[in-house]
C-alpha cells in the first residue's frame, strides 16, 4: 500500500464541514437541525452577478483566461478598494483567486522558506496551520484574549519583529473569525510602524470587510508602505452571497501580484472568466443589495448574541463584526465535564432525539478557543430564537449530558 507523505497524514479537515456533514445526515434521518455551524450566507447570490454569469456563458466565456485575471475584473476590484478604503491602487494591484482561502497557500509559497516563523493570533481560522506547514514554516502563536476584546497583543508583535531572528510573516484576520473582533485603526497603524521596511510580509485576511457593526472597516493597506509588504485578501462569499462561485481577489504591489499570478498559473491556470465577470458586475451594481443583506446579518447576529448572553452560564457579547456569535461557555463546561467541542456535539446529536443545534466548539480554532462555542447566524431570526430556547432546554437535561459524556469520553473537559 502506498504511504502518504508526513504532511498529508498530518492534515486535519476544517471542522465546520465535518459538523455540516453530520448535521445533514441527522436531517436526512428526520431530525430538525438548526444549522449554526457553517459560515455561509443564506441569501441568494446578488442579481447582477447571476445575470452577468448567464450572459457570459451565453457568449461562450467558459474558456481559459489570463492567470492575472480579466481586465474588467481587475478594474472593478481596484475601483472597489479605492472607493471603500481610499487606497490608491490600479488593476495591476489586483489578482483574482478561487475564493479567499487559496491565497493563504499562495502567500506562503511566495514568502516562506522552511524554518521561517509566522506570527498567528489564536484562535485562528483552521486552514492557517496546514498552509504554513506546507512550506515547512512554524507558527508562533499569540493569544487573543476576551478581556482585551480579542485585539492583537502589540507587545507580542513587537517581540516577534524585533527579537525573533526567524520572523518572516504575520497573519492578520479582521473582522475576525471566530471571535467577531475588529482590529481598530490605531492598532493597525502600530503594526504598520513596527514592520515598515523590514523583511516581514503580512497576509491580511479580510473576507468579512463589509460586516463591521461598530465603526468602519480598516485595512493595513491604508498605511504608508504597506502595499509593498501586505497581501490583503477579499471574498465574494459573504458580502455578495457567492460562496459556491469560489471567487475572491488579492491586493498588493504590482511586483507581488505578478508573483501570485505566476503561482496561480502553475496550479490553477486561471479563475473561470464567467465567474470573474459575475464578480465585476456585483462590485459595480450590487452595493445596495449587499448593504441590505449586511443589515439583515447585523440584526440576526445581535439577536442571537443577546439571546445566548441571557442563558445562565453563557457570556456572549455582541460581536464588532462578522456574522458569528462567540460565546464563552467555560462555566458550563466545568459544571458538566464536557469540553466546549463536546458541548457543541451534545447540542447537535445528544440533547434530543427529535432536534439538534449545530455549532462549533472553540477548539476547532486552536487551543485558545477552549471554553468557547462559535454560532453562525445563517438561519432566519425565528430559527435563531428557537435555537436559544433549545440550548436552554438541552443544558437543563443533566441526565442526558451525563449519558452523553459516558458514551463519548473523548469529549471530557480538560481546561
Amino acid at each position: 500500500m502506498l504511504a502518504f507523505s508526513d504532511f498529508a497524514r498530518s492534515i486535519k479537515t476544517e471542522t465546520a464541514f465535518d459538523v455540516l456533514a453530520l448535521a445533514r445526515r441527522l436531517r436526512t434521518a428526520g431530525r430538525d437541525i438548526i444549522e449554526l455551524e457553517i459560515g455561509d450566507s443564506p441569501f441568494p447570490s446578488t442579481p447582477s452577478a447571476v445575470a452577468a454569469a448567464i450572459d457570459a456563458l451565453q457568449r461562450d466565456q467558459g474558456h481559459y483566461g489570463p492567470s492575472s485575471g480579466l481586465p474588467e475584473f481587475r478594474q472593478a476590484a481596484a475601483d472597489y478598494v479605492r472607493r471603500e478604503y481610499g487606497v490608491d491602487v490600479t488593476p495591476e494591484n489586483i489578482v483574482p483567486g478561487p475564493g479567499a482561502k487559496p491565497f493563504e497557500q499562495l502567500f506562503c509559497e511566495a514568502f516562506l522558506n522552511p524554518g521561517d516563523h509566522v506570527l498567528v493570533f489564536s484562535p485562528y481560522f483552521p486552514t492557517y496551520p496546514p498552509n504554513i506547514a506546507r512550506r515547512g514554516a512554524q507558527m508562533i502563536l499569540s493569544p487573543l484574549e476576551e478581556r482585551n476584546a480579542f485585539r492583537p497583543n502589540l507587545d507580542d508583535v513587537r517581540r516577534f519583529v524585533q527579537a525573533d531572528p526567524k520572523a518572516k510573516a504575520i497573519f492578520l484576520n479582521s473582522p475576525h473569525n471566530p471571535t467577531g473582533s475588529v482590529i481598530p485603526p490605531d492598532d493597525l497603524a502600530a503594526i504598520a510602524e513596527l514592520i515598515r521596511d523590514k523583511e516581514i510580509a503580512v497576509l491580511s485576511d479580510e473576507p468579512y470587510d463589509r460586516m463591521v457593526w461598530q465603526g468602519k472597516h480598516s485595512t493595513l493597506l491604508q498605511f504608508p508602505g504597506m502595499l509593498d509588504q501586505c497581501v490583503a485578501v477579499y471574498s465574494f462569499s459573504k458580502s455578495y452571497s457567492m460562496s459556491g462561485w469560489r471567487l475572491g481577489f488579492a491586493v498588493s504591489s504590482e511586483r507581488i501580484t505578478s508573483m501570485l499570478a505566476k503561482l496561480i498559473n502553475t496550479c490553477l491556470s486561471c479563475v473561470p472568466p464567467f465567474t470573474q465577470l459575475a464578480g465585476a458586475a456585483a462590485l459595480v451594481n450590487d452595493s445596495a443589495e449587499r448593504d441590505r443583506q449586511m443589515s439583515e446579518f447585523r440584526e440576526r447576529v445581535f439577536r442571537l448574541a443577546d439571546g445566548l448572553d441571557g442563558i445562565p452560564g453563557i457570556r456572549c457579547p455582541r460581536p464588532a463584526g462578522t456574522f458569528y456569535a462567540y460565546a464563552n461557555v467555560t462555566e458550563i463546561c466545568r459544571s458538566t465535564g464536557l469540553s466546549s467541542h463536546g458541548l457543541a456535539m451534545y447540542l447537535l446529536e445528544g440533547a434530543d432525539d427529535q432536534w439538534g443545534v449545530a455549532c462549533l466548539g472553540g477548539e476547532c480554532f486552536g487551543e485558545a478557543g477552549l471554553g468557547y462555542i462559535r454560532f453562525s447566524c445563517a438561519e432566519p431570526v425565528e430559527r435563531l430564537e428557537l435555537a436559544v430556547s433549545r440550548i436552554q432546554q438541552a443544558l437543563q437535561r443533566k441526565e442526558r449530558i451525563r449519558d452523553y459524556l459516558t458514551t463519548h469520553p473523548a469529549y471530557a473537559w480538560t481546561g
